[in-house]
C-alpha cells in the first residue's frame, strides 16, 4: 500500500501561464516529450497528416492553432508524478485560466525572448501572487532574435516586482543560439536540431573553459559567454529555496521550446524546487494534504471531450487523503452522497479509468449536471472553497435556433455550454424568453457558436447588444427593478442589471441611494 506522506512528497501540480503566442502550448508539448509521455512532439500547426497538439483536442483550436480549453495531463519522471494543468492561451478564456491556477501549486510564466512582459502575463502573474505560489521564469522563442537577458530580467523585476535570479544563461540567440549554461552545474549544454522538431536534441556537455568548446562556438560566442558569466557569478543574486517559495525570487530560464533547446535543464530543476501540494484554504482555515479523508473541489467542467460518448466531465483536484474508485463522499454543497464510481484521466483527449488518486491530482469525473464549477467532495468534515473567480461579462448576444426544430438541441447545448464556462447565460424576466449571452471576449461567442454547430448541430441567430457592464444586484425590490433600464437573472436566478456604460451605473446609484450594484455573484462576494 503506497504511503500518503510519499505519495505527497513527490508530486508536482503546475501549470504554464503566459500572454498568447508566446509558445505554451508548444513548451506543454515539449515537456511531455522529455518527460516521456510523447514519443514525438506534433507541433501545434500540424502539417497535413501529421499530429496536431496533444492538449489541444477541440476543432476550432485545432484550425486557429491556439489554446482554449484546458486539461490536464499526467506523467512520471524521475520518481516525481507531474500533473501539468495546460491553460487556455486566449486571453477571451482568461476565467478559465484563473480557476486553473486555484488548483495549481506552482506556475511556469512564459515569456517571448522578443516581447519581453507583456499585459496577460501580468494579469496572470498577480492571480499566481494572490493565490501565493511560487514562479519559475521561462524566456522562449531563442531560436529568432531576441532582447539581451539582462534586459528581460531587468524588465521583469522593474514591470512585476520580483527578484530575478538567472538558472541558466543563453549561448547567442536566433540562427546563432547554441545552448545554455546551467549556474548550478557550472555546465555548458549545446544542442543540435532533430528532423521536424519531433524528438529529443542531441546534447553535448562541456565546462566553460574547454578549449574544444571554443572551436565549437568561435571565439565571438564564446568570450561572450565568458565576459557574461564573470559578471552574472559576480552580481547576481544565487537563487535560494526559501525566497523562491515565498515568492520573493524567481529563477529564470532560457530556451527554445520548438527546437527542444534548454527544455529538460527547465523540467529538471523545476521539478526539484516546485513545492509538493500543500494545504487548501478554507473559509475557516485549511485542509492539510495529508489529512485522514479523502477530499477535493472541482475547478472546470467539460462538455462532449468524448464525440461518442456526449458526456461531460468534471475536473477535480484531489486536496487531500487518498481517493478509490467506487467510494462515496459527501457532496457538501447538494448535501449528500455521492458514489465515485467512473474516475478518469485525460491525456489531450484519451481517457484512461483509474483506481486511485493522491493530493495534487486531477482526475476527471463523469458528470450528470450534478457538478459546478467550485463544488467540494469530502469524505470527512464539511467545508467550504474560498470561492471561485467570476469575471462581469464585457460583450453581450440575444441568442435563438435558426429553426424551431433545433430548440431541443439548443437548449441541451446552452446548458452544458454554460456549465462549462464558456459563457455565462442571463435571462429576460419579460418579453421573450431568448437568453442572453455574456462573454469576457469575442472568441468566446465564435466558440459557443461553433460548438453548437459542431456537438449540438444547432445552427444559431446571434444578435449583438450595446450593454458592456453586468452588475449582480444586492437586496432586490420592486422600485429598484423599476429603476434599472435592464434585469436580468443569471444560472442561479439571481438578478443582474446590466448597462451601456459606468456613467449609467453612476446614474442608477445617484437615483436610488443605497443600491449595491456588485462586479461578482453576491454569495460569491462574501466569501472572496
Amino acid at each position: 500500500m503506497p504511503d500518503l506522506d510519499h505519495e505527497i512528497q513527490r508530486r508536482r501540480t503546475f501549470a504554464i501561464i503566459s500572454h498568447p503566442d508566446a509558445g505554451k502550448t508548444t513548451l506543454t508539448e515539449k515537456l511531455l516529450l522529455y518527460g516521456g509521455a510523447l514519443r514525438e512532439a506534433g507541433s501545434v500547426k500540424a502539417k497535413k497528416g501529421g499530429h496536431s497538439a496533444t492538449s489541444d483536442w477541440m476543432e476550432i483550436e485545432k484550425k486557429r492553432g491556439i489554446s482554449i480549453t484546458s486539461s490536464a495531463l499526467q506523467f512520471e519522471y524521475q520518481g516525481h508524478c507531474v500533473n501539468l494543468l495546460d491553460t487556455p492561451g486566449h486571453q477571451d478564456f482568461s476565467e478559465d485560466t484563473y480557476r486553473t491556477l486555484v488548483a495549481a501549486d506552482a506556475a511556469l510564466m512564459l515569456i517571448d525572448g522578443a516581447k519581453g512582459v507583456e499585459p496577460q502575463t501580468i494579469k496572470l502573474f498577480k492571480v499566481c501572487r494572490d493565490r501565493g505560489i511560487p514562479i519559475v521564469t521561462v524566456v522562449n522563442k531563442l531560436d529568432r532574435p531576441s532582447r539581451a537577458p539582462l534586459d528581460l530580467m531587468d524588465e521583469v523585476e522593474k514591470v512585476l516586482g520580483i527578484t530575478v535570479t538567472p538558472a541558466t544563461w543563453p549561448i547567442g540567440s536566433g540562427d546563432s543560439f547554441r545552448g545554455v549554461y546551467s549556474l548550478r552545474e557550472k555546465q555548458v549544454f549545446l544542442f543540435e536540431r532533430t528532423a521536424h522538431n519531433a524528438t529529443k536534441a542531441h546534447v553535448d556537455v562541456k565546462g566553460p573553459d574547454d578549449p574544444r568548446l571554443r572551436e565549437e562556438l568561435g571565439p565571438r560566442l564564446h568570450d561572450q559567454l565568458l565576459e557574461d558569466l564573470a559578471m552574472v557569478e559576480s552580481c547576481v543574486e544565487p537563487f535560494a529555496l526559501e525566497p523562491f517559495l515565498q515568492q520573493k525570487i524567481s529563477p529564470m530560464f532560457f530556451c527554445s521550446a520548438l527546437v527542444n533547446f534548454g527544455v529538460e535543464n527547465i523540467l529538471q530543476r523545476f521539478l526539484e524546487i516546485a513545492p509538493p501540494p500543500g494545504p487548501m484554504p478554507t473559509t475557516d482555515g485549511e485542509v492539510p494534504p495529508n489529512a485522514p479523508y479523502f477530499s477535493g473541489f472541482v475547478y472546470k467542467v467539460a462538455a462532449n471531450m468524448d464525440k461518442m460518448h456526449r458526456d461531460r466531465i468534471a475536473f477535480l483536484r484531489v486536496t487531500s487523503g487518498h481517493f478509490e474508485r467506487g467510494m462515496a463522499a459527501k457532496h457538501l454543497r447538494m448535501g449528500r452522497d455521492v458514489r465515485l464510481s467512473h474516475p478518469h484521466r485525460f491525456f489531450g483527449q484519451e481517457r484512461v479509468s483509474i483506481e486511485d488518486a493522491w493530493p495534487g491530482d486531477v482526475i476527471g469525473l463523469i458528470n450528470p449536471g450534478m457538478f459546478r464549477v467550485g463544488d467540494v467532495l469530502s469524505s470527512g468534515p464539511s467545508f467550504e472553497v474560498r470561492n471561485f473567480p467570476r469575471f462581469a461579462p464585457e460583450i453581450y448576444a440575444q441568442v435563438a435556433p435558426r429553426e424551431p426544430s433545433m430548440s431541443k438541441g439548443f437548449g441541451k447545448g446552452l446548458e452544458q455550454l454554460g456549465e462549462e464556462g464558456v459563457v455565462q447565460v442571463f435571462w429576460p424576466r419579460t418579453g421573450a424568453r431568448e437568453p442572453i449571452l455574456g462573454a469576457i471576449g469575442e472568441l468566446q461567442l465564435q466558440v459557443f457558436q461553433a460548438r453548437l454547430e459542431s456537438e449540438y448541430n444547432v445552427e444559431v441567430r446571434l444578435d449583438r447588444k450595446a450593454w458592456t457592464r453586468a452588475r449582480w444586484i444586492d437586496n432586490v425590490t420592486d422600485e429598484v427593478l423599476e429603476i434599472l433600464p435592464m434585469v436580468v437573472k443569471d444560472e442561479a436566478g439571481r438578478f443582474v442589471a446590466l448597462f451601456h456604460s459606468d456613467f449609467e451605473i453612476d446614474y442608477a446609484r445617484s437615483r436610488y441611494k443605497g443600491l449595491e450594484l456588485l462586479e461578482a455573484p453576491p454569495s460569491e462576494e462574501d466569501h472572496g
